[in-house]
């Protein structure tokens, strides 16, 4: 199943990232997939990261290490080879990601409404403040 978030959604990178190990984001990489890495942890978390790193969209020691705090929170690892959090951006975090910006997503209510609508589940929320997408 592709990414779904209307952040992920049409990247390429990270649509394989999601399927294969090949793909997997590493500390070390630049693009707009990166970008759109720590436009998430920044949203989902507030997490801190180095204004050098999202100016070049650049997979910097801070971004991984809001990447492995990320990680941490949520205690995502791969028990069939691993005893601990790493980095790095495989199928599972990219697609907890995809699902918790999916879950943030809303549609506005009727004009003039303060309620909002999430589009996973339809309860009301209030509307949250939104990261212009890359």
């Amino acid at each position: 199943m592709p990414l779904v978030s209307n952040l992920f959604k049409d990247s390429t990178a990270l649509n394989a990232c999601l399927v294969s190990d090949s793909a997997h984001v590493t500390p070390g990489a630049v693009g707009d997939h990166v970008h759109r890495i720590q436009v998430a942890l920044l949203d989902l978390d507030g997490l801190s990261i180095d204004t050098s790193e999202l100016a070049a969209n650049r997979y910097g020691p801070s971004t991984a290490a809001s990447v492995l705090a990320y990680k941490r929170k949520r205690k995502i690892i791969n028990r069939a080879y691993q005893n601990a959090e790493d980095n790095i951006v495989g199928k599972m975090t990219i697609a907890t990601l995809d699902k918790e910006m999916f879950e943030r997503q809303y549609t506005p209510g009727p004009s003039g409404s303060k309620v909002c609508t999430l589009m996973s589940g339809g309860a009301a929320a209030r509307p949250r403040r939104r990261h212009a997408q890359p």
